[in-house]
């Protein structure tokens, strides 16, 4: 029986009935049907905590698919600020452009995102399209439908951003994206236009903002709440060159996170703990619950005590770094000389290697992941307000960047300029975070690691002898699985 490649994730995936004791904190049994979730609110917020959980699993057997960690990990991989230190090893094939390009391979990373945000996208179908007889207090199925939505619109959100082309606010965007579900369903879908998915992702979002309103606090920063909801607005905004929504729902994350900005020590402590003030939305790791060799530290932490780390340590672009001020704060999350690196025994301690991202025990990959930083959304913030030459975007971007650097003085340019030392500051401040790719896809900016301390063997197939990738080329595209294009004669796949 013929059956899409999302259809055999929904199978596998669905936290409801897997018999992997993983998919449920709290299953009393080895086996949860759907049913029995549906059937309460309590049955139903554990299968949300499924969810919760599936972004830092391990997927597909395989070492470098931990989830979300996961996929920033590949975000930056492709970008130009992230720097490899070995020309072969983890995060080589993304690195080069080939990994998401290889449709035949279920290592390929394309595979590894269609499978990992339709397994997010199938579990939350369920729980909004089967609650209503459920009982229990109306407030948490609120929670629960309000959670899941949001759910559904960011894992679409970022689907259609890597297998679409980009949204371009001057045209008409009918240009094919991914398959939009709003239901679980074994026949095999077409491709929506980015159009459609985009206003699916808003009409999810505005609906989940409603339904998480005056709900109270959230049970942890693990969960959604209507903040956490409009910052998400506001990414997708950005996507779409809506300045204004950009602005309007950064600002009101702003105010209703009750977020504050980490103090210079802070920043310093390892980028590991989802209680840091700053972190709006995030996954904690529980220490008792190791991710082993697949987790995000387990290749982004200098002091993590694995092959991964001790022979292929990250670093910063070269060019971007030495932009820092001294007395930036930011500039000690990496060292140019390598010496102060906290590497493993027998690590290398490469120059221009990174600390910002540090394990609390080198023997454990234990570190939470941050989803959503107050930093990010006053970045949001202020691009929009230059874009839409808003005077307030310098002090926006001051408020952000002073308390990096004391000695920061607020700038007094204007229009494209200012545009660009926002940008700049957003490469700066969210490096390692998962955001390079689609900020360079999203601006319609080329790729270009010339100049800087990239290796010559990342002179990758498509374009040998040549660091750059010009923007609106077809390799902006992932290739869709061939395993999906096997079963799903309704999908159309990217030029190859």
């Amino acid at each position: 029986m013929k059956k899409t490649i999302y259809s055999a994730f929904l199978a596998s995936a669905l936290v409801f009935s897997s018999c992997d004791k993983d998919y449920l904190d709290t299953a009393p049994t080895s086996a949860v049907t759907e049913e029995d979730v549906l059937t309460n609110t309590k049955n139903a917020m554990a299968a949300l905590n499924g969810i919760h959980r599936i972004l830092y699993l391990q997927h597909n057997s395989s070492q470098n698919q931990g989830g979300e960690g996961s996929m920033k990990i590949m975000m930056d991989a492709l970008g130009e600020d992230w720097v490899q230190t070995l020309g072969t090893s983890w995060w080589a094939s993304e690195h080069n452009w080939i990994s998401h390009r290889n449709a035949a391979s279920t290592s390929s990373y394309n595979h590894a995102w269609y499978y990992f945000y339709y397994r997010i996208i199938s579990n939350a179908n369920m729980l909004i399209n089967g609650l209503e007889n459920a009982t229990g207090p109306e407030a948490d199925k609120k929670m629960v439908i309000g959670e899941a939505l949001v759910y559904r619109a960011w894992a679409h959100f970022q689907l259609v951003q890597v297998f679409g082309e980009r949204y371009d606010a001057s045209k008409d965007n009918t240009q094919l994206g991914v398959p939009l579900m709003t239901t679980n369903t074994t026949e095999g879908q077409p491709r929506a236009t980015v159009k459609d998915v985009y206003a699916q992702v808003n009409k999810d979002l505005d609906d989940a903002i409603t339904t998480l309103t005056g709900l109270g606090a959230r049970p942890a920063k693990s969960h959604f709440n209507a903040a956490v909801a409009k910052g998400i607005k506001a990414r997708v905004a950005l996507a779409q060159q809506n300045w204004a929504d950009a602005a309007k729902f950064a600002q009101e994350a702003i105010q209703q996170s009750g977020a504050t900005l980490m103090s210079r020590t802070q920043y310093t402590s390892g980028f590991n703990n989802v209680d840091n003030p700053e972190w709006i939305w995030g996954s904690k790791m529980q220490a008792d619950q190791t991710n082993y060799f697949y987790s995000f530290f387990a290749y982004m932490s200098a002091n993590f005590n694995s092959t991964a780390i001790r022979q292929n340590p990250k670093k910063i672009n070269s060019v971007l770094y030495d932009q820092l001020p001294t007395t930036d704060v930011r500039r000690q999350l990496w060292d140019p000389a390598g010496t102060s690196i906290p590497a493993p025994a027998n690590g290398v301690k490469a120059k221009y290697g990174q600390k910002k991202f540090l394990v609390a025990d080198p023997s454990l990959s234990i570190g939470d992941v941050p989803h959503m930083r107050l930093a990010e959304l006053y970045l949001i913030l202020a691009e929009a307000q230059a874009r839409q030459n808003n005077a307030a975007a310098a002090a926006t971007l001051f408020t952000l960047v002073s308390a990096r650097d004391p000695q920061y003085v607020r700038s007094t340019k204007t229009g494209q300029a200012l545009v660009d030392e926002i940008l700049t500051q957003r490469r700066v401040e969210l490096w390692g975070e998962g955001f390079r790719f689609l900020d360079l896809k999203r601006t319609n900016s080329p790729l270009n690691r010339t100049g800087a301390n990239h290796l010559e063997q990342f002179a990758w197939a498509i374009r040998v002898g040549n660091l750059r990738v010009e923007p609106g080329a077809k390799e902006w595209q992932f290739l869709f699985p061939q395993s999906e294009i096997n079963v799903n004669k309704a999908i159309v796949q990217n030029p190859l």
